[in-house]
């Protein structure tokens, strides 16, 4: 009896002393709450303008037969006459909203709109037609906010009736006690809470279109498929009407996705993955090829995979690296070299012609890894290149300012063609 007393008496000084550490601090905060739109009006919203739209924003680029097409994120597709290079036009706008990404594949446009996908016939680009959409294929896609503050919970939104096209940035005060609500428990400071988050983020030819590196969209064969929030989509696109043919977990934040062979390479924080798609819709994991944490595009010439990692908002570290790979043995790869770079996103190679958008372009003559460094060809300045697409001797580059176009055929003399602004 005497060592129970004790026992209460210990849990009661506990409780006392634990109660006495509850102090109510008041904490004001921003964050992002959802704009909503609804479902019958988002699917209702897809236009077709049959005349030049100003490009306000640099996006992703894709190349087929003569013609470029340039998303604009969030908002829709610009569709450009590149058959002249050297005097492009502008002709059309697919007003899309939610889009990021797209493929193309015989006269058939591919593109993300949000939780769905669409189709656009694009005999004549200059008009295309809307031809289908399978909705919620990406039920889990929300728009980027502009910012990175932390975004608003949304459990009482109804997803049958609508859709978050947006975001509002609020600042909002609330009573939180120390050392018994969870941001406190999680250890936050009122700093961290009230401050941006910045870990914020969860072939021109023939047949099928170009895609740049930072593409989260690939065709093989007759599929599609789509990496987004951890998994890959297959779409069979075989027949006129595309059909989801299977979601497949891969486990890891893929922000990109790189076609070559039979096998998909893909870019995550912390690594490159290659799966076989031998059968298109069972992948296998062949191999993981781990680096240190960053946003990595990645492409593949003649087995040997180039990789760029680049710090920034969404990356969470400061590293900015440039890394060959002998992916050969696609089970075993090895990583040949890596080098410094300064802020290197998107890439391309041709024949052996390296292009990375690092401090403007830069080129290189990557046919001995070891020596590129030493053999770099050009570098063209004064513009923040994001991605590239290399066919034929031309050179696209989608940059903060504008897409910029250079012929490459003289690697003596690489000549700007043209330039079609991007923003004011």
């Amino acid at each position: 009896m005497k060592n129970l007393n004790l026992f209460l008496m210990l849990i009661g000084a506990i409780f006392l002393n634990s109660c006495s550490n509850e102090v109510a601090e008041t904490i004001t905060y921003k964050i992002n709450e959802p704009i909503f739109m609804n479902l019958d009006e988002f699917r209702a919203s897809v236009r077709v303008l049959p005349q030049p739209t100003e490009i306000k924003e640099q996006g992703k680029i894709a190349f087929y037969q003569g013609f470029m097409y340039v998303s604009e994120p969030g908002k829709g597709i610009h569709i450009i006459d590149n058959r002249k290079p050297e005097r492009p036009r502008n002709i059309s706008f697919i007003e899309l909203l939610g889009n990021v990404d797209m493929a193309i594949k015989g006269n058939t446009l591919y593109a993300d709109s949000y939780i769905d996908m669409v189709w656009f016939d694009i005999t004549s680009p200059a008009d295309p037609k809307l031809q289908g959409r399978i909705e919620n294929v990406f039920p889990e896609t929300l728009p980027i906010p502009e910012n990175q503050y932390l975004i608003d919970d949304l459990k009482d939104m109804d997803k049958s009736k609508e859709i978050v096209i947006g975001w509002k940035v609020t600042e909002r005060t609330e009573q939180y006690v120390k050392n018994r609500d969870p941001w406190w428990n999680w250890g936050w400071s009122k700093d961290v809470i009230s401050s941006p988050n910045s870990n914020f983020g969860n072939i021109g030819g023939g047949g099928i279109g170009l895609t740049g590196s930072m593409s989260r969209f690939a065709i093989y064969k007759t599929y599609l498929y789509t990496v987004k929030n951890n998994y890959l989509g297959i779409f069979d696109i075989e027949r006129p009407a595309p059909k989801k043919a299977g979601d497949f977990y891969v486990g890891w934040d893929v922000e990109t996705i790189f076609s070559y062979n039979d096998n998909m390479f893909m870019g995550t924080p912390t690594g490159m993955l290659i799966y076989s798609v031998t059968d298109p819709l069972k992948p296998a994991k062949m191999s993981s090829l781990q680096h240190v944490s960053g946003c990595d595009p990645v492409v593949v010439e003649n087995d040997i995979a180039y990789v760029t990692i680049h710090s920034g908002n969404n990356c969470g570290q400061n590293n900015n690296q440039l890394i060959i790979i002998d992916v050969k043995d696609v089970i075993n790869p090895k990583e040949i070299i890596t080098y410094p770079m300064t802020n290197p996103k998107g890439l391309a190679i041709d024949n052996g012609i390296l292009f990375v958008c690092d401090e403007g372009l830069k080129i290189y003559n990557a046919k001995n890894p070891q020596t590129l460094m030493e053999n770099i060809i050009d570098h063209k300045k004064d513009m923040e290149g994001y991605d590239v697409i290399a066919f034929n001797n031309l050179l696209m580059m989608i940059a903060k300012d504008g897409i910029y176009q250079y012929d490459y055929s003289d690697l003596k003399n690489i000549r700007l063609l043209s330039k079609i602004p991007i923003g004011n």
